[in-house]
């Protein structure tokens, strides 16, 4: 596998997605942005909780350790454009955890997206490990994430939605394992990317949220975007460390499957979020 070193970046809070760096969306009252001066406090392990878990939480201790990428402003709030993905459950789930718990056997290092929780202390539990790592909501992001002033949150809101306003169903197949570090080298990140079915669609809508990002004097998304999800992230750059590992199980995995065309998993676009601070907004309407 080539090794990728993205030039990804903006650490509103991190994530997966130092396009990547925010934690993925939850609907709450919109908040401005925390000191960066400050260390965040831990997240409540609830938003580890995926939709209809019922499992305990009482293994995971979280402790902060976040690095944003731009300070805090007051007024300001994080903006944040992104397809919502949840990986289905099944065969699927169940081998991509297997796939990620032999990295973190080599990798100690890497933690559960969003979070500072290392997955190396999820490892004794196999169910509960597919179930907290990977049950969960993930996002691609089709803009970077930015800082925007409050004046100007119902203008990008309106034309996201009149640009966006409605948008078919399609398959999204993510086939590739690949490496990410954001562009500050504090974050790298184990994703599964989008290389075949789904691109074009997402190109597509990467190039509209360009065009609101642009009428707003925001940064616009790199040149040759690669759509991906994250699953997990260490801190610094270890792409090394990271590509050898994720290399090496890449060959473990040819040698014993015999399905090796077939995309990692595959979901349906479901819809285009927007976060601005704490705060979810819906984008557009779905047609099948």
């Amino acid at each position: 596998m080539d090794a990728l070193i993205a030039s990804y970046g903006d650490n509103s809070s991190d994530s997966d997605s130092e396009v990547y760096s925010i934690p993925p969306p939850t609907t709450t009252t919109t908040t401005s942005l925390v000191d960066s001066s400050k260390p965040l406090p831990p997240p409540p392990l609830s938003l580890l909780e995926p939709p209809n878990f019922t499992g305990s939480l009482d293994i995971l201790r979280a402790q902060s350790n976040r690095i944003r990428s731009f300070p805090h402003v007051e007024g300001n709030f994080a903006l944040h454009v992104y397809i919502p993905v949840y990986i289905p459950d099944g065969g699927a789930r169940k081998e991509l955890a297997q796939f990620v718990k032999r990295i973190a056997t080599v990798v100690p290092l890497l933690n559960v997206i969003d979070f500072d929780i290392l997955l190396s202390n999820l490892l004794k539990d196999e169910s509960k490990f597919e179930q907290l790592v990977l049950g969960r909501e993930f996002h691609v992001s089709l803009g970077r994430t930015v800082p925007i002033r409050v004046h100007q949150r119902d203008s990008i809101l309106s034309m996201l939605r009149q640009k966006l306003h409605v948008q078919k169903r399609y398959p999204i197949d993510f086939s590739n394992w690949e490496v990410f570090v954001n562009d500050d080298h504090t974050r790298t990140f184990v994703s599964l990317e989008v290389i075949t079915r789904g691109l074009v669609e997402i190109t597509k809508q990467i190039q509209v949220v360009n065009e609101v990002y642009r009428l707003h004097n925001l940064p616009e998304f790199y040149k040759d975007p690669r759509p991906h999800i994250s699953v997990a992230w260490a801190l610094g750059d270890i792409s090394g460390l990271l590509n050898k590992a994720v290399e090496e199980e890449i060959k473990r995995h040819v040698s014993t499957s015999n399905s090796l065309k077939k995309p990692l998993f595959t979901t349906k676009f479901g819809g285009i979020l927007c976060k601005i601070g704490n705060k979810t907004h819906e984008i557009c309407k779905l047609q099948d």
